[in-house]
């Protein structure tokens, strides 16, 4: 199978999913990373020309971790907006990765960005399938299923499946120590510490769910987008 990852910012995918991907990956199935916009904001010092490189650099580097497929959108930090060209830029990224599963960010999400992202992917991936919409890669042959992937501290979100990380979380911690501009940005903006974050988070879903690390989703539970069987490792 092929899981594609879709966030809105470089990290939010190793932030909340990494863990699943690497075991989707130690498993023996495919996975993509698309990254929607270039995170330029994402510092206190840093100019977002420069910022936006680096964090490009990074995200190629967290995802080649896991061997992952990489795609880059590009969008301006903090100003996307549905349009119907960003609307066809998400049709063809998905036609791209070709996914069997998708995962993203829940439409409660926090940030604007993360929000806008969940719905333009609950959209794009209705119309990839379409072939009379025409964009540079072919049709996606299906609809796919759509998992949503857990908010920053789990606030508001009830998840509905978990993944058992606990072979995968210090290869999760690997992609996430990827991002050194983020620990150092997140450490100044938020007074957080990223990696303490993570594990926080992955022991909690964990206890849940009676092991030692894991990751929360539930999926978008809509016709035809509901699986006859589990589909997440």
């Amino acid at each position: 199978m092929r899981f594609m990852a879709i966030g809105a910012h470089p990290d939010d995918v190793e932030v909340q999913c990494a863990g699943t991907l690497a075991r989707c990956v130690q498993l023996g199935h495919e996975a993509v990373i698309c990254v929607v916009t270039n995170g330029a904001a994402g510092h206190m010092v840093i100019k977002p020309p420069e910022m936006a490189r680096i964090r490009e650099q990074e995200a190629r580097a967290a995802a080649e971790v896991i061997g992952a497929e990489f795609i880059w959108l590009g969008y301006p930090d903090e100003f996307l907006f549905d349009s119907r060209e960003t609307r066809l830029v998400f049709v063809d990224a998905i036609r791209q990765g070709r996914p069997d599963a998708i995962i993203t960010h829940p439409p409660e999400d926090y940030h604007p960005d993360h929000v806008r992202v969940s719905q333009l992917v609950f959209d794009a991936s209705f119309v990839s399938s379409v072939p009379s919409i025409e964009t540079a890669h072919p049709a996606h042959p299906l609809v796919p299923p759509i998992y949503y992937m857990d908010t920053p501290a789990g606030k508001g979100f009830l998840p509905a499946e978990y993944v058992d990380i606990s072979e995968t979380f210090e290869v999760k911690r690997r992609m996430m120590s990827c991002h050194q501009s983020q620990i150092v940005w997140l450490k100044d903006h938020d007074n957080m510490d990223i990696l303490e974050f993570i594990e926080i988070m992955a022991r909690a879903r964990g206890l849940q769910c009676g092991v030692p690390y894991a990751e929360g989703f539930r999926h978008a539970d809509v016709w035809p987008r509901t699986p006859p069987r589990r589909l997440l490792p």
